[in-house]
């Protein structure tokens, strides 16, 4: 395949084009923990993917789900119309939400997740009769998907740079990573609660209360490196939205269905926001999927501000709810449970922290952050060289050790299936050791943005 495949059409997503296309890295099959590349090897899934095959790659109950839905009905609108699944996933959903949390709005990703929560935030207020807030905060280094409203509450400069002026009346809270303090915490950082005191302090002193509609944060900031929470920071955050009605969203794309051992992070945190977008692993990948799930007084002021016969929110997709989809997402809420993958990420959270620590002491290795089934290991940078170190590493985890990682700047993130077991976690961290035992002091890396 690889020799006559043609990649010149194909514009690459997140992906440096040239390189990639100068020795492409192919997979071609998956099962379980493993993909196949194109040249026969089994490759060890460490990032489940992008963060989303939770479940294991071709579970055979979710493809048989799929599968049957295609052939009994494989398209219907939900503009004015409905679908029996599409209403059974929802209910699915809300199973598993925190208490108070019964309101679903599906769309196709966690991009759509994240412009439709920040749409329902600014309408719910003007419905309300609130309209003065529409001022919106997010954080620095936050990731919160492609759209314009999520590059414009996201935090990431590589993500924003490109396009000019995005959504106004955007602010960012400081991201609360202090590796001076808190470098290899196991778990959540003992140091920083108090940098979200500095919404109440700066964030609502400058713009004022009364004008600001929502909060957007990721419980655990996946894609800038994994920046986890400090103890106490997001209980913090909910007092002070609560105290100054403001909404708080979770941004659980990356952390929800069984990331930490529990449905969402905020299970874990015992923090509730009003609203969560989860996309990623709601249907293991299977088919593309997101959901918002809302507070039901939120929903209930559309409805109440609405003349009967009249649609309430003026919002939606083509492909929201649909119906292969939505069978996929409801086979792998029933795959979680039968199989109890959220307990299973609980009991090997402490292995997977052990092996992640013992990097602790190899040579570039910065700082290592854990918490669940997802680890960040932040290395030195090469003088000149910016993401070089991280991504050597990346690709000799692929070419010679037969494993999938992912690099972000020079920062390495894990996030495996929840499957995997002792011995994969051991392989997975012991490939990523040897390659850094490896590398020279300053060694002649390829450069690559990634």
């Amino acid at each position: 395949m690889a020799n006559t495949l043609n990649t010149e059409h194909f514009w690459m997503p997140f992906t440096a084009n040239r390189q990639f296309k100068a020795r492409p890295r192919m997979l071609v099959a998956a099962s379980g923990m493993h993909y196949t590349t194109d040249d026969g090897r089994q490759i060890l899934d460490g990032t489940a993917g992008l963060w989303c095959v939770n479940a294991g790659h071709g579970h055979p109950k979710i493809t048989a789900a799929i599968q049957h839905q295609a052939a009994t009905m494989d398209y219907a609108p939900l503009f004015q119309m409905g679908h029996p699944k599409v209403f059974e996933a929802a209910s699915a959903l809300v199973s598993i939400a925190p208490e108070g949390l019964n309101r679903v709005f599906f769309c196709n990703d966690g991009s759509e997740a994240v412009d439709t929560a920040l749409k329902i935030a600014l309408a719910y207020h003007r419905v309300r009769g609130d309209g003065l807030r529409t001022r919106l905060i997010g954080r620095e280094r936050g990731y919160h998907g492609v759209g314009f409203g999520g590059i414009a509450v996201g935090g990431i400069a590589g993500n924003r740079k490109q396009f000019g002026p995005t959504l106004a009346g955007v602010d960012h809270l400081r991201h609360p990573l202090d590796i001076a303090r808190n470098a290899f915490s196991k778990g959540l950082p003992e140091h920083g609660a108090e940098m979200a005191d500095e919404l109440e302090q700066r964030m609502l002193a400058l713009h004022d209360p009364a004008t600001v509609a929502a909060v957007i944060v990721e419980p655990i900031q996946g894609s800038a490196g994994v920046i986890l929470p400090p103890k106490g920071y997001l209980q913090k955050l909910r007092s002070i939205c609560d105290k100054y009605g403001i909404l708080l969203i979770f941004d659980e794309v990356i952390t929800g269905f069984g990331r930490l051992g529990t449905a969402f992070a905020a299970d874990f945190f015992g923090v509730v926001p009003d609203m969560i977008t989860c996309a990623k692993g709601l249907t293991n990948a299977a088919v593309p999927m997101g959901a918002v799930i809302v507070r039901q007084d939120i929903h209930d002021a559309f409805m109440d501000a609405s003349p009967e016969g009249a649609i309430e929110f003026f919002h939606g997709y083509t492909y929201t709810g649909h119906p292969l989809a939505s069978a996929a997402m409801v086979a792998t809420m029933d795959v979680y449970k039968e199989e109890g993958l959220f307990d299973r990420a609980a009991s090997m959270a402490p292995h997977f922290e052990n092996a992640a620590h013992s990097l602790k002491g190899l040579p570039c290795v910065k700082d290592v952050r854990n918490l669940g089934l997802v680890c960040g290991i932040e290395l030195e940078g090469v003088p000149g060289k910016p993401t070089a170190r991280a991504f050597d590493v990346f690709l000799k985890c692929f070419w010679e050790k037969n494993v999938l990682i992912r690099t972000t700047g020079d920062i390495i993130a894990l996030s495996p299936p929840l499957i995997i077991d002792e011995q994969q976690i051991n392989q997975l961290f012991k490939a990523i050791a040897d390659i850094l035992k490896s590398q020279k002091a300053v060694p002649e890396l390829q450069a690559a943005a990634v």
